[in-house]
């Protein structure tokens, strides 16, 4: 089968090159797993992390993000028969979806949305799952709960960011606040649902005053934590709840405690990687996504199509993502 993997470590400070066209055996189905023929798929920051810390050896597919159809399904599935159309973020530690046929735990997938087309529905498993465990289980905001939670979303028109925003505006009475730095940033997290939208480049707590808004009881950081983080715990209320996606390499978590603020670190591959007794809540997850998507309460983050699943494609796909300037997600299909 086609496959995109990483063939060598970084040299002089960079390997996007060593992303290459290569040929792999199609896998078998068997236990849990699904096999999926994979028609679109996504990139995200994770895949630029990985292919950065490639230390050599074997060549490593990556990618966390797909929809596709079931070939084959293995002795212990109940969830999925072929034929079946699913979509999922895949695990951390397996082959990836940059290539024509995966290996997926059926517990991580679902059917995905009936309404969108692939390309549409591939820009959203990881960071859906990503933002609803962010928000409902570990800053424990509740589904049309307080009219008092406030929500800061730092970089709400990232992939992350775009799908949250959504999120905790139509299934919270929250407000929601989101940060960009770009009218056309802006315009997006805007266009999501955000009330506000104030601009990360200044200081936060001035544009906050800016809005009217003299402190926040829950910040979700996506990026540039270290950069924000004495002015995200400034905003903060006392007892307040404050997560994070990114990896500074250091917060001072003392500084956290005169107001008692809780500390939250979400990361989607956790389920999947220590095959958690509450797995089959990702395939939960994405089945009631797939259902708001379905019934026009959610849309896709899909910001660019960077064509075929191609090196030459995710090469140009990961420098963007390299940038911080990507809105929204890109997305490339078919081989």
């Amino acid at each position: 089968m086609k496959a995109i993997a990483i063939t060598r470590a970084a040299e002089n400070g960079s390997n996007l090159d060593a992303l290459q066209d290569i040929t792999l055996p199609r896998p078998q189905a068997g236990g849990h797993d699904i096999l999926v023929e994979v028609n679109a798929i996504s990139v995200n920051p994770v895949d630029t992390k990985v292919r950065a810390g490639y230390a050599g050896g074997e060549p490593r597919v990556l990618g966390w993000d797909a929809v596709g159809k079931v070939i084959e399904v293995g002795e212990a599935v109940t969830l999925f028969q072929p034929g079946d159309e699913v979509w999922y973020a895949g695990s951390l530690t397996r082959p990836g979806s940059n290539s024509e046929y995966q290996l997926v735990d059926e517990r991580i997938a679902a059917l995905k949305p009936k309404s969108v087309d692939n390309a549409a529905a591939a820009a959203l498993p990881l960071t859906a799952i990503t933002a609803w465990e962010m928000l409902f289980d570990r800053l424990g905001i509740k589904e049309n709960g307080s009219e008092n939670d406030v929500l800061l979303i730092v970089g709400a028109a990232g992939g992350v960011g775009s799908i949250l925003t959504q999120l905790a505006r139509k299934l919270t009475k929250a407000t929601v606040i989101g940060t960009a730095s770009r009218p056309e940033s802006q315009k997006w997290a805007t266009e999501l649902g955000a009330h506000y939208v104030i601009d990360h480049g200044k200081p936060l707590t001035e544009e906050l005053k800016r809005i009217g808004i003299k402190q926040v009881t829950h910040v979700a950081s996506l990026t540039n934590t270290e950069q924000h983080y004495a002015q995200l715990i400034e905003a903060l209320i006392p007892q307040g709840k404050f997560a994070l996606i990114d990896d500074p390499t250091a917060l001072d978590v003392r500084a956290l405690k005169a107001k008692s603020i809780s500390l939250h670190w979400e990361f989607m591959f956790t389920r999947s990687m220590f095959t958690t007794s509450d797995i089959i809540e990702q395939h939960n997850l994405l089945t009631r996504v797939a259902n708001l998507i379905d019934q026009g309460v959610l849309r896709t983050t899909l910001g660019e199509h960077y064509g075929t699943i191609s090196a030459a494609n995710l090469r140009r796909a990961h420098e963007l993502l390299e940038t911080g300037r990507a809105v929204g997600k890109i997305v490339l299909e078919g081989f």
